[in-house]
């Protein structure tokens, strides 16, 4: 198949948002600008870093790679609308990559977002840049800046699933509930709908965690300037979580990642309206720590981990992109 055969059998036969004025077919796509505030995220996915064939499906690297844009943009508080897809394929992908596209229209149908551009080039190693694209109203905007100190910290459902199913998936041993696990790696859901539900709360900050709840909690203590303070015992974690190893257990709800839950910071006085709120969209949360003002304003930002009966300062981020050595 080639490039042109390909665009023609990922076009959308009709377009699921009216601001689009002119979709796949031009040098480049045409929206009407609305009053809300207009977001964009990007993600690169490359194989054997990001995803591998060995545990994921074409289809299911589709679905999971605009999963992981979608929850940045729930992050922000922004309903998504549409996305792009440039796409760099190796000779061994050729015959899979519609599997992958069929992937993602199937999370961009749940959503009613369009797929509206994109680029396609022959390489090596095959390489998924997503964007996608939402809105927001000015006044709902999510930023990592909008803690305070004497804040409670929250996350979404249940944390170190998805690195325990990628590890079911690499080990092959048998274990309780194993297809849960697998499919909380290859589906994640982007709280979207929970996000969207949280407009009249005045101040949140949020975060998707993509590299663990420590390094996400880090980057919204240093935005913020303020401490923050999380409580091991707190995180909430699924019912057979506990048949792993003690040390991967731990490791895996703290720095795992690849969750793509939602940690949030609010003042104590919007604890119980999200309670409600969460409630509606059948999103479990937690609360899991506070934010306090740092010992020092010259060095504000500190994660720290309170965890029998220690508080301990946490140095260790999790996994970061750049370091070879992180997890």
């Amino acid at each position: 198949m080639d490039e042109f055969s390909l665009i023609n059998s990922v076009k959308q036969p009709y377009y699921r948002q009216s601001s689009l004025l002119k979709g796949i077919g031009d040098d480049a796509a045409v929206f009407k600008e609305r009053q809300d505030n207009i977001v964009i995220a990007t993600d690169v996915f490359v194989e054997d870093i990001h995803f591998s064939q060995k545990t994921m499906s074409p289809e299911q690297v589709g679905y999971r790679a605009l999963a992981v844009n979608l929850s940045d943009l729930a992050a922000m508080g922004a309903q998504p609308t549409f996305y792009m897809v440039a796409i760099v394929v190796p000779s061994k992908w050729k015959n899979k990559i519609k599997e992958i596209y069929e992937g993602m229209n199937k999370l961009a149908l749940e959503y009613q977002i369009d797929l509206i551009g994109g680029d396609t080039v022959s390489g090596e190693q095959l390489t998924i840049t997503i964007t996608v694209i939402g809105s927001v109203f000015p006044n709902s905007v999510r930023y990592r800046s909008h803690a305070k100190a004497s804040d409670i910290v929250f996350v979404t459902e249940t944390l170190g699933d998805s690195r325990a199913g990628l590890h079911i998936l690499q080990t092959g041993k048998n274990y309780i509930e194993a297809e849960y696990f697998i499919q909380r790696h290859r589906y994640p859901k982007a709280r979207i709908k929970f996000a969207q539900s949280l407009t009249s709360i005045d101040r949140l900050a949020l975060n998707d965690i993509s590299d663990g709840i420590i390094s996400e909690a880090a980057e919204i203590a240093t935005e913020s300037k303020v401490d923050i303070v999380i409580d091991e015992s707190l995180i909430p974690i699924s019912e057979h979580f506990y048949q792993f190893d003690k040390t991967l257990q731990r490791k895996w709800k703290l720095f795992g990642g690849e969750d793509f839950e939602l940690l949030g910071v609010t003042s104590i006085s919007n604890w119980e309206k999200i309670k409600k709120l969460s409630e509606k969209t059948k999103t479990k949360v937690t609360k899991v720590g506070y934010t306090e003002n740092p010992e020092s304003m010259d060095a504000p930002g500190k994660v720290y981990l309170e965890e029998n009966g220690r508080r301990t300062l946490i140095l260790d981020r999790g996994y970061t992109h750049l370091n070879e050595e992180g997890d």
